[in-house]
C-alpha cells in the first residue's frame, strides 16, 4: 500500500539522499540541504508574522530561489502557499488576493505596488528563530494553485500534501528519474507545472533546472550549460522558439534523453524531427490533477508518442463519458475526459458549488475536455468542450484544424476560434505566427496557400473562412486565450459590417 508523504518529508529525504544535487536558476542556486535551511529561515519568519496552521501566504515572486524557499517555508508550518503571477496586472492581483485573504503577502521589492497595501519583501521575511514543531499530515492543504483563467476569473484549485508528493513519485516513475537527473522546465512556480517539477526533483533527489524569467536565448543556453536530461517545455509556444534559435543544435544536447510536450500529433512529429537524439512524449492533465494524469511512455512507437499522452499514472484514473447522457464511451469515441485518484485536487477554494458540480458523486472530476481512448488504454486530447465549433449544425473540433495547418511548414504557432455568422452560426476563424523563414513571404498569397492545404484534407464546413497573421498572442500565463481571438474576431467582423463569411469551394472562397 502506497504510503503517502508531505512536502517537508519529501525534501529532507533529498537532503539526505542527495546533497550534493541543487535547484539551480540562471543567476542563482542552492544545494538542497541549503535551500532547506532557507526553507526554514522562512517557517521562522512567517511564524514570527503570525502565520498558523491553515492560513495561506500569498508569494508574489519571480520564479527563483526565494518563490521555491517561501513555498516550501509556508508548509513546514502547515500554512499554504498562494504563489500568483508575478507579470499580471494590479487589479489582477488585487482580486486573487481578495479571493485568497491571506494571511501575510511577500513580494519581491519591485513587485510591492502590485502585491498591495502591507505586502513584505523576503529579507523582512527571513528570520532566524526557531521554527514550531508542527504535525503536518498528508491530508493537509499543500498549496493553493489559481487557473490560469482564460475564459472566466481564475479559480483556486487546493491541492493535499499527498496529492502532490504522489505526483512527484510518479514522475519518478514514469520518467524513470535518478538522482544524476538533471530536470528542467520554463514553466513559473506559480503554475501547476513549475510545481511539478519541484516536486520530481525532491522524489528522484535529481537537480531540478528551471530558466526563471524565459526567453529563448536563456532557455537554450541553460540546456546545454546545465546539461538537462529531462525536459518539460510543455507548450508549443515556449519550444519552438528554443527549437528556432540561431544557436539551436540537437548535438549540444547529447543528455537530453526525454522531452515531454503537448501538442497536435502533426505539431508533435514535426518537432520530434528536430530533436533526433532525444524522444518526445506527450501529457495530459490541468492543474485539477496537480498539472498530470496520464504521461506517455519512452517505449511507445513513435505514432503513438506524437498522437496520445499515454496511459494514467499510479494510483490515478480516467475515463472517457458521453457529456450529455452519462455514457461510457468506447474505444475511438470522443467525450469528456473524468479522472480520479491520489492527485486529484481536493475543492476550489472558497467555492463549494463549483467543487460540488464538477466533483461527482463517485468522485469524478469533470474537466471539460473532450478526448478519445484507443485499445491498449492511451488518452488523447481533442479539444475542450467549449471550444467546440458548431458550423451550420456540425460539430468541428478546433485542434483539428489547428493540427493541418501545422503540418504546413509556415506555421509557427496557430490558434483556431468560433466567428460568429448569421449563416451557419459560427465559422471557422484562424491566427497563425509564421515559422522564422516565412516571415517575409507574401502573406496574400501565402492564406490562399494554407487554405488550399486546408481544403485538401478537411471537409469544406471544417476549413477556417478568416485568416489573421499575427505576431503576439494575448497570454494568460503559458496558454493562448482565446477568449481574447473570439471577442477579437466578432469585434472586427462587426466594425466591418461582415455578418456571413464567404462561401467556401473545394478550391476557393466565393463571395455568394
Amino acid at each position: 500500500m502506497r504510503v503517502l508523504r508531505t512536502l517537508p518529508q519529501l525534501l529532507d529525504d533529498a537532503v539526505a539522499r542527495s546533497p550534493t544535487r541543487e535547484v539551480a536558476f540562471p543567476a542563482e542556486r542552492a544545494s538542497w540541504p541549503s535551500l532547506r535551511g532557507t526553507a526554514r529561515a522562512w517557517a521562522a519568519g512567517l511564524h514570527a508574522r503570525g502565520v498558523r496552521r491553515g492560513d495561506r501566504v500569498l508569494l508574489v515572486l519571480p520564479s527563483g530561489l526565494d518563490a521555491v524557499a517561501g513555498i516550501v517555508g509556508a508548509t513546514m508550518l502547515g500554512a499554504i502557499p498562494t504563489p500568483v503571477n508575478p507579470r499580471g496586472t494590479a487589479d489582477e492581483t488585487a482580486w486573487l488576493r481578495g479571493d485568497a485573504e491571506p494571511a501575510v503577502v511577500v513580494a519581491s521589492p519591485e513587485l510591492l505596488s502590485l502585491a498591495g497595501p502591507g505586502a513584505v519583501t523576503p529579507d523582512e521575511i527571513a528570520g532566524n528563530g526557531d521554527v514550531p514543531d508542527v504535525a503536518v499530515t498528508p491530508d493537509d492543504p499543500m498549496i493553493l494553485l489559481y487557473t490560469s483563467g482564460t475564459t472566466s476569473r481564475p479559480r483556486g484549485c487546493v491541492h493535499t500534501h499527498g496529492a502532490y508528493t504522489a505526483l512527484g513519485e510518479n514522475l519518478v516513475e514514469r520518467l524513470r528519474l535518478t538522482p544524476d537527473d538533471r530536470f528542467w522546465t520554463p514553466l513559473p512556480l506559480h503554475h501547476c507545472g513549475g510545481i511539478d517539477l519541484l516536486t520530481g526533483s525532491l522524489a528522484a533527489g535529481c537537480t531540478l533546472v528551471h530558466v526563471g524569467a524565459f526567453t529563448p536565448d536563456t532557455a537554450w543556453r541553460q540546456l546545454v550549460d546545465e546539461r538537462a536530461s529531462v525536459a518539460f517545455p510543455a507548450f508549443d509556444t515556449i519550444w519552438l522558439p528554443v527549437l528556432d534559435h540561431p544557436a539551436y543544435d540537437p548535438a549540444l544536447v547529447p543528455d537530453l534523453r526525454t522531452v515531454i510536450n503537448v501538442g497536435p500529433a502533426e505539431r508533435m512529429a514535426a518537432m520530434q524531427a528536430r530533436m533526433p537524439g532525444s524522444v518526445q512524449i506527450s501529457c495530459l492533465g490541468g492543474t485539477e490533477s496537480a498539472g498530470f494524469c496520464c504521461v506517455g511512455s519512452v517505449d511507445d512507437p513513435p505514432e503513438a508518442r506524437a498522437g496520445t499522452s499515454g496511459v494514467p499514472l499510479r494510483d490515478m484514473e480516467a475515463t472517457v463519458r458521453d457529456p450529455e447522457t452519462g455514457r461510457e464511451c468506447g474505444p475511438g469515441e470522443i467525450g469528456e475526459f473524468l479522472h480520479r485518484g491520489v492527485s486529484r485536487m481536493a475543492y476550489y477554494h472558497g467555492d463549494p458549488e463549483t467543487t460540488a458540480e464538477r466533483i461527482d458523486a463517485e468522485g469524478w472530476f469533470h474537466t471539460g475536455d473532450l478526448v478519445r481512448r484507443d485499445a491498449a488504454g492511451r488518452f488523447t486530447f481533442v479539444s475542450r468542450l467549449k471550444d467546440m465549433l458548431k458550423v451550420g449544425g456540425e460539430n468541428v473540433a478546433a485542434a483539428e484544424v489547428e493540427g493541418r495547418l501545422a503540418e504546413h511548414p509556415a506555421v509557427g504557432v496557430v490558434a483556431v476560434v468560433g466567428a460568429p455568422d448569421a449563416r451557419l452560426g459560427e465559422v471557422a476563424a484562424a491566427y497563425v505566427e509564421l515559422a522564422p523563414a516565412f516571415r517575409d513571404a507574401d502573406t496574400d498569397a501565402l492564406g490562399r496557400e494554407l487554405l488550399d492545404h486546408c481544403l485538401a484534407t478537411l471537409a469544406t464546413f471544417k476549413a477556417p473562412r478568416y485568416l489573421e497573421f499575427v505576431d503576439a498572442w494575448p497570454m494568460s500565463g503559458t496558454k493562448v486565450q482565446k477568449g481574447v481571438l473570439r471577442e477579437r474576431i466578432a469585434a472586427d467582423l462587426a466594425a466591418r459590417g461582415v455578418t456571413e463569411a464567404p462561401r467556401m469551394s473545394r478550391r476557393h472562397l466565393t463571395a455568394g
